[in-house]
């Protein structure tokens, strides 16, 4: 119809969409390595434009933590972690990409997107090394690649690095100063690992230390130690990008210093109290104590009176009454003694205490008591012309006049018997009794406090 504008040539309209799915498909047909010589895919194809007001969709941020997890002879294996920003639209995968090193032809390792933050490159060459980067995809694009620091080798790693450090070396290691420091170390790793040694994050001074590495082990060499020579020493075992590590505490110790400020605090009876402080320098150890000595003035000679005193005073006990003391104080380490002692300015005099004697005031006990017979007599009977003895037991102070009776009548001096007293015990020895001679018999005690007695029966048997 007239004034009718033309329609659009349909074949015009049906080229330009058709375009992108075929350029997609050729994408999607590339090869997945590149030794087959894939080409860079092209990006998704882009969203169909918002409507209006709508927001335009966001590319996400980069991946984080690319690298390495394991490497052979013909793959790669690789971690990352997702991007902290994975844009209004949501993430559609990643998109691993690998060329070699010193070229800038960049091609894709998977054909299709992948959701994991773990993938492996096969079918690679052994001996080449590849540049290796991640991409995020979303609806609104790709993100800033991530890549790796250093290319990737593909060869294969038969064993992984590890160091085996020794049991002694896995605490402080200590070594006095002036001596050797030889320690070997081993470890495992195929191919033949890279080690290398630094302190406390700096390079070794080779005028210090000499580092010999072998196939299997490493060892670490200080002719003559010194106390600068201590700090921690790390160890560093690589392949590649896997690696292993280890620290090794290594402490240089001398003799420490002398005690400070020791002084001479008291003097009492047969003891002195001492006081020091601790000394400057404790020879880059801890302290096991002291040692304190004394002298006397009159033999000069020096005795130890106390050992690894765990505190910084003292008191020394049981010296000698009229004499003079000095003292002195050595500190103690692993290393051993300080080469010089603290010693007392001053002199401890151990004087003699005044002592004035009072004699006590005695009152003698009185012990004077009347006699009192504590054994008496017993009854006897005896044979004719066998001797025979009547004892008994008497005490009294003033010592007691004993008198023998026989039916109440005194014996004197007569040969016939025998009268012995001694320690209080009474005797009377009757010599070849007759039938005569039986009766009653008494032993009396007087003293100037009174008198007792006791009785006792002789009976005389003749034989038939």
């Amino acid at each position: 119809m007239p004034g009718k504008e033309p329609d659009p040539d349909p074949q015009l309209d049906q080229a330009t969409p058709a375009a992108e799915p075929a350029e997609a498909r050729a994408a999607e047909a590339a090869p997945a390595s590149p030794a087959e010589g894939a080409l860079q895919p092209e990006p998704q194809a882009p969203a169909a434009a918002p409507e209006r007001g709508e927001p335009k969709a966001e590319p996400p941020s980069c991946p984080l933590h690319l690298a390495v997890e394991d490497v052979n002879d013909n793959s790669v294996s690789l971690t990352w972690k997702a991007p902290e920003q994975e844009g209004s639209t949501g993430l559609d995968g990643y998109l691993v990409e690998c060329c070699k090193d010193g070229t800038a032809d960049w091609v894709a390792a998977n054909k299709e997107l992948v959701l994991s933050t773990r993938y492996t490159i096969r079918n690679l060459t052994s001996g080449d090394r590849l540049q290796i980067r991640v991409k995020a995809v979303n609806a609104g694009g790709m993100s800033v690649p991530a890549v790796l620091e250093q290319p990737v080798v593909i060869r294969e790693i038969l064993e992984h690095p590890k160091i085996r450090v020794p049991r002694h070396l896995r605490q402080t290691y200590i070594r006095p100063a002036g001596e050797v420091v030889n320690l070997l170390i081993p470890f495992q790793g195929k191919p033949r690992p890279q080690v290398s040694w630094s302190k406390d994050g700096q390079p070794l001074d080779p005028k210090r230390v000499t580092v010999r590495n072998g196939d299997r082990d490493t060892i670490f060499f200080i002719r003559k130690a010194e106390r600068s020579d201590s700090g921690q020493y790390q160890l560093s075992v690589k392949i590649d990008r896997l690696e292993d590590k280890a620290t090794i505490d290594i402490r240089v110790i001398e003799q420490p210093g002398p005690p400070e400020n020791l002084k001479l605090v008291d003097v009492w009876g047969f003891n002195v109290a001492l006081e020091w402080s601790l000394p400057k320098d404790n020879g880059n150890t801890a302290l096991k104590g002291y040692t304190v000595q004394k002298s006397d003035r009159k033999s000069g000679q020096w005795f130890t009176v106390l050992e690894r005193c765990p505190r910084p005073s003292c008191t020394v006990s049981d010296l000698i009454i009229g004499n003079s003391y000095s003292f002195r104080v050595f500190s103690e380490n692993a290393c051993g003694h300080s080469a010089t002692a603290a010693v007392t300015t001053e002199l401890a005099h151990i004087r003699k205490p005044e002592i004035a004697y009072k004699p006590e005031k005695y009152l003698g006990r009185d012990f004077s008591e009347p006699p009192k017979f504590t054994q008496p007599l017993a009854d006897r009977s005896t044979t004719r012309g066998y001797n025979t003895q009547l004892f008994c037991c008497v005490r009294a102070f003033p010592k007691p006049k004993i008198i023998w009776l026989k039916n109440q009548t005194e014996i004197r001096e007569d040969p016939k018997y025998i009268a012995v007293i001694n320690e209080g015990v009474c005797s009377l020895e009757i010599r070849k009794p007759s039938p005569f001679d039986g009766g009653v018999y008494t032993c009396k005690a007087i003293n100037p406090l009174g008198e007792a007695s006791v009785d006792c029966r002789l009976d005389v048997k003749v034989p038939q």
